[in-house]
């Protein structure tokens, strides 16, 4: 099953472009060669790189089945298909192990199976139009990892598309029944050190009435990633590990 289902999205192309998660010829390498590559792109035509580092509460639990299914439907899977897929979401049932007691069993209600070959590619499904409800901003994914990219010369501009674009996330993502994590949700902007320097650096966003923080550095796929892509903070971290 999941030959023919990735076969059939792969030659539709119907997985987007920007999702480089549990994909043939994808993997962090190719999504922060993607990201970085554009950002200096935008530094070198004196632009400044707004961006949000998504934290999503526990996403590939928390999938709801029944979008899902309409979700497959859309992406063209068949009466009979969507069936099948239901038989396989539905019914299961865990249970939880603690200091030696078990607890009772209960049906799970929603999430992707982990663990599973096809629950990778179901939730790329899921979060598959994510990028389609922004304006303004470039999406980058990898499965559930997303960061959204703005481009400006001022803070003005950035911070009216940020805003914008965060609350098009929030209308997506209650559509979608999932959870944004506020508190570990960062934003930067990423720049030359002249043009940061000479921007007023008051810009202020919130999400769900929390202040987002913003931060001059941020891990993202296991490379640590500063406002002015110099890659020192990361090459310390690594001169630290192989020390010790």
């Amino acid at each position: 099953m999941y030959d023919q289902f990735y076969s059939y999205l792969t030659e539709y192309d119907l997985i987007d472009t920007r999702q480089s998660g549990f994909r043939s010829l994808h993997s962090t390498l190719t999504a922060l060669l993607d990201m970085s590559n554009q950002w200096c792109f935008n530094i070198d035509r004196g632009m400044v790189n707004g961006v949000i580092f998504l934290d999503l509460k526990k996403a590939f639990d928390t999938i709801d089945h029944e979008i899902l299914l309409m979700k497959l439907a859309c992406y063209g899977v068949d009466d009979q298909s969507l069936l099948w897929f239901r038989s396989y979401l539905n019914d299961r049932q865990q249970v939880c192990h603690v200091n030696g007691v078990y607890s009772n069993k209960d049906f799970i209600k929603c999430g992707v199976p982990q663990g599973s070959i096809l629950g990778p590619v179901l939730f790329l499904l899921y979060i598959n139009d994510l990028p389609k409800c922004l304006d303004h901003s470039i999406a980058r994914l990898f499965a559930d990892d997303t960061n959204m990219t703005f481009t400006g010369c001022n803070i003005k501009s950035i911070q009216e598309q940020r805003t914008s674009d965060l609350n098009n996330i929030f209308q997506w993502l209650c559509s979608n029944k999932l959870t944004l994590n506020v508190l570990k949700t960062d934003f930067m902007l990423i720049g030359s050190r002249q043009k940061l320097s000479a921007l007023d650096d008051s810009i202020v966003l919130s999400a769900d009435n929390v202040t987002l923080s913003k931060v001059r550095s941020v891990k993202c796929l296991g490379v640590d990633i500063d406002e002015n892509l110099t890659w020192e903070i990361h090459i310390q971290s690594i001169r630290l590990k192989s020390i010790n």
